[in-house]
């Protein structure tokens, strides 16, 4: 099985927000609210990060 760098992004920005959103609180609607809001931060943050490294490159 071979990942890209995109899909390896997903399953650790899944996973890593899985893990926040139950350690860091309680009920469980929040969990799900926190956790989704995590998976967006990391995924907008690689794409962003991303386009950052092209434009300094290019």
């Amino acid at each position: 099985m071979t990942l890209t760098h995109f899909s390896a992004v997903l399953i650790f920005s899944f996973f890593t927000s899985v893990v926040f959103g139950i350690t860091q609180r309680s009920e469980p609607r929040m969990m799900v609210r926190f956790g989704a809001y995590c998976f967006a931060l990391m995924v907008v943050g690689t794409i962003a990060a991303s386009w950052l490294m092209y434009f300094i490159k290019h």
